[in-house]
């Protein structure tokens, strides 16, 4: 489509003498093309030069934009190296010419006119490398180098950065280029190798820079590296190394926009991913708001560009409501999630303003208030530019010179104006809260011993730097503040000292503080109930990232939607080890979820006890596939059917409480196969052995995030005499011939976890058919009566608050249940449904409902008991914070009615226990 027909705006002709001269000078275009023409020479002196130089192209140009740019991009291919430089300049003329009348005619978008800029400066650079690299193989330079390489440029890489990496160049742009080569492909030789690229680097920089009959991109290498040491190419393993040991927020955000633009491509991208953990932090990042607020100050101190909004000389780019704070609002909140969620990893700042929208950091109508402003600045940004082709991003400082830009924007000057502020100071508005720190506020009169408290936090390790000394300042107001309001202000101050004195470092955490003061009120809240959690949250602060960087607070997804998130999660980990480490991350940001979900009465405690439960399996199931596929690799594949994990006791009835650990077992059936096939085969035997290992090893090794899980797997047969796995028959026929009746309970709440499903299916039909063959005769109760004797004597209760252990309370209330089920063959594993299935066997009612009323009221008592701490209940110790969650929990008044409701629930629950078992098994029948 012509351009004639796609025009939508022009200038004015701010100098109309110039637009006439023109007219006179070019071919008839027709009328709406030179309107355009003719206005833009009014405006623009370089332009009107460029339009008397290429009359002869521009009949061409306006017949059909997109055709005339592709064939301008083509033309300089063929050109060899001698007429290289002639051949891009003329590229750079035509280019300019047609972006700016496409730009200036309302032809083009912004991201098709920086677009086009951008693949010219792309061409540019890979076509000067590839010549020159080429050269240098011809004339022996290049160690061992031979033509093949110089599509690849032997190795060597430009990465586009800032605007030119994000496809944005602006219109009188520079580039900013970083070059690097792979130094792997010059063994011994790297130091030759370099001198070359060196050599290549600064002819390109000539080619591309230099003005003669024009130029084609001035050209910055100064964002390498410690550039003021570092020579023009450094090899990959240099600048990982640096960026590795000293790399600044500055260049994390330079990256963001990084891409390879010239040479060899693929390394270029081979490199980026190897940086991927300096640019993208694995935890939410706030401390970028700091630095990027000080970046700011700085630039604006250099260039001295405090003071009121003003039209003139007001710089575009860097001075208050100006591009720059677009773009690193955008950048700074990629940065600070990036490393969660490789969708806000978009290096244009529109669609990084898209990304954070759809994710929810930035809020929808602010997204696109910025993209709207943004696009306006970019357009007033051209048009200072295309006066005179400058490299400048102000505004002139003379009336006349406004005039002049309002008139090449199509407006009067006084409409320019207007608008121009406005837009500045929305832009002002929206972003500078953002970046400035608060101001530090009044703190409220402290008592005697919250002020000896207060005089230690400086000692701390977390406080030990100036930069989390001056971040704190300004939050221990905030936290002071809403401690006062706690029910005992200075028990829960030594809550968050002990908190706070558990922290290893302080700047990270006190910037998401500063950032999210909602989750101030969450840690005096936790401080003031629940110290336990406190401690915990201490240890593992990360998991804060999750209360503001997910769905912390919407509906639990259930093991299905667990499992497809922790498998995106994995799925970013660059290898085993770092997925085992990544699942620890995760997992820690849910188990923290659902306690804090309890603290604060979104859920009950049985609703607690399922999620952990479905926390843990999602983690064994994952961590199970990933450990046979490790194992595979090694080894080769499972031997036969393969194996499944049976998770056992409260795992295998998915009702576990905040310091669970997990009862496994795990079955293989190898089908007669005497071992693997792999690159290390292993027999079945030992095979699944080390596989089993592998598992619990993956769930309990001390990892830098810590550990997943404590496993137990002495419910396996023989317990700890026995393999720690055990084949499909060893298992069946031990059940069948050899196990104690405290083995059959226990397989009355088994349940598979993870592993193959007809294999799974196959233990899952045996245990019920066991559990209807071994529950009959008396020397069941008999044997459990036993058992209860021994567990009474072994674990007595731990004080009239123990929930767990003792006559009537939770672990006799699960046995009797456990008891109820073998007897009845039913394959519940509920205590609720096991009890049920007592009505079939002649239970009592009132039995029955004296257990489960007990076992309500227990279950809600340890489940917060656990969260507090991981000690036995002791009522006079807690603070007033955890009696009030503890009494909400059970529904009692106060601590004395919870003692007599607690005393009466156990004696009645004893009892029934008694009726279900007896004291030497003359129980039910």
């Amino acid at each position: 489509m012509t351009l004639a027909a796609r025009i939508t705006r022009t200038p004015f002709a701010f100098d109309p003498t110039a637009a006439s001269h023109l007219r006179a000078s070019l071919p008839d275009l027709g009328p709406e093309v030179m309107e355009l023409v003719s206005a833009t020479a009014g405006c623009s002196p370089y332009l009107r030069g460029l339009m008397e130089r290429e009359a002869g192209w521009m009949p061409e140009a306006v017949a059909d934009p997109e055709a005339a740019l592709a064939a301008v991009l083509a033309a300089p291919e063929a050109a060899a190296l001698d007429a290289l430089p002639d051949a891009l300049r003329q590229a750079k003329r035509r280019v300019a010419l047609l972006v700016a009348l496409c730009d200036l005619g309302g032809v083009w978008p912004l991201e098709q006119v920086t677009g086009a800029l951008t693949t010219l400066a792309d061409r540019a650079v890979h076509l000067a490398l590839t010549r020159l690299v080429a050269d240098e193989i011809r004339r022996g330079r290049l160690p061992g180098a031979t033509p093949d390489a110089v599509p690849t440029a032997g190795g060597m890489v430009a990465l586009a950065m800032g605007k030119m990496g994000a496809g944005e160049l602006n219109y009188s742009s520079d580039i900013d280029l970083i070059c690097l080569f792979d130094e792997t492909l010059y063994p011994g030789e790297e130091h030759e190798a370099r001198a070359s690229f060196i050599k290549v680097v600064r002819r390109m920089t000539a080619i591309l820079s230099d003005v003669t009959d024009g130029y084609v991109f001035r050209t910055d290498l100064r964002l390498r590296p410690d550039a003021s040491v570092t020579p023009v190419c450094l090899s990959m393993a240099a600048a990982e190394a640096y960026y590795e040991a000293e790399g600044r927020t500055w260049e994390r955000a330079a990256y963001i926009k990084a891409r390879p633009c010239g040479g060899d491509l693929a390394a270029g991208e081979r490199f980026l991913k190897a940086l991927t953990p300096f640019v993208w932090r694995k935890h939410l990042d706030f401390v970028a708001i700091q630095d990027a607020h000080d970046m700011r100050l700085r630039i604006r101190d250099h260039r001295g560009l405090h003071g009121p909004i003003t039209v003139e000389g007001h710089n575009m780019k860097l001075g208050a409501g100006g591009i720059r704070e677009i773009e690193f609002f955008t950048q700074t909140r990629q940065l600070i999630a990036g490393g969660r969620d490789p969708d806000l990893r978009d290096r244009t700042t529109v669609g990084g303003l898209a990304a954070l929208a759809a994710k929810g950091w930035v809020p929808p109508d602010v997204a696109k208030e910025l993209t709207q402003l943004y696009r306006a600045h970019r357009e007033v940004e051209h048009r200072l530019q295309m006066v005179n082709d400058a490299q400048t991003h102000s505004l002139p400082t003379t009336p006349e010179g406004v005039a002049r830009i309002a008139a090449f924007c199509g407006q009067t000057e006084a409409e320019f104006r207007r608008d121009l502020l406005d837009r500045l100071h929305r832009t002002d508005r929206l972003t500078e809260g953002f970046f400035s720190p608060a101001d530090i506020e009044e703190g409220p009169e402290l008592s005697e011993t919250a002020r000896e408290i207060t005089r230690r936090w400086e000692s701390y390790p977390a406080l030990r730097t100036d930069r989390a000394q001056a971040i704190f300042r300004r939050l221990r107001p905030r936290f002071l503040k809403g401690l006062a309001r706690a029910a005992n202000p200075d028990e829960a101050l030594a809550a968050l000292d002990g908190f706070l004195a558990r922290l290893p470092a302080g700047v990270q955490l006190f910037a998401l503080f500063e950032a999210n003061p909602t989750l101030i009120d969450l840690i005096i809240d936790i401080a003031g109930s629940a110290p336990g959690l406190a401690q915990y949250l201490a240890r593992n602060a990360s998991v804060l990232d999750g209360v503001i960087g997910g769905s912390f607070w919407d509906t639990w997804p259930g093991v299905a939607g667990l499992r497809a998130e922790l498998a995106r999660r994995l799925a970013l980990a660059s290898d085993y080890e770092a997925r085992l480490d990544a699942a620890r991350r995760w997992m820690k940001e849910w188990h923290f979820r659902v306690g804090v979900h309890h603290l604060r009465g979104l859920i009950d405690g049985f609703e607690a006890g399922k999620q952990y439960a479905d926390l843990a399996e999602a983690v064994v199931a994952s961590i199970w596939d990933e450990v046979v596929a490790d194992f595979a690799r090694k080894h080769g594949a499972m031997p036969g059917r393969g194996a499944v994990v049976l998770g056992m006791g409260s795992m295998g009835a998915a009702r576990l409480n905040a310091g669970s650990d997990l009862d496994l077992i795990v079955i293989y059936d190898a089908q007669g196969a005497e071992g693997s096939d792999g690159p290390r085969p292993l027999a079945t035997r030992p095979y699944f052995a080390r596989l089993t290992q592998a598992l619990v090893t993956a769930l309990t090794a001390q990892m830098p995030e810590g550990r997943l899980y404590e496993v137990d797997m002495r419910l396996r047969p023989s317990g700890r005499a026995g393999p720690v796995a055990t084949s499909l028959q060893s298992f069946t026929t031990y059940q069948e011939t050899e196990a104690w009746t405290w083995e059959h309970l226990a397989l009355t709440r088994a349940r598979v976890l993870a592993g193959e499903p007809a294999l799974a299916d196959e233990v899952e039909d045996f245990r019920r058919a066991l559990l209807r063959r071994k529950g009959q005769g008396a020397a069941v109760r008999a044997d459990v009566a036993k058992m209860r004797a021994r567990l009474a004597a072994a674990k007595p209760a731990q004080g009239p608050w123990d929930a767990k252990n003792g006559p009537g309370r939770i672990m006799d209330i699960e046995l009797a249940a456990q008891t109820v089920a073998l007897i009845a063959g039913s394959p519940a594993r509920s205590v609720e449904r096991q009890i049920a299935a007592g009505k079939g066997i002649g239970l009592p009612e009132s039995d029955a409902q004296a257990l489960l009323s007990a076992y309500r009221l227990l279950w809600r008592l340890h489940a917060a008991a656990r969260l507090l701490s991981d000690r036995t209940l002791d009522w006079d110790s807690l603070g007033e914070g955890a009696r009030a969650f503890v009494l909400r929990e059970t529904g009692a008044q106060d601590g004395a009615a919870l003692a007599r409701q607690l005393a009466a629930a156990v004696t009645a629950a004893a009892a029934a226990v008694e009726h279900v078992v007896g004291e030497t098994g003359d129980g039910l029948g």
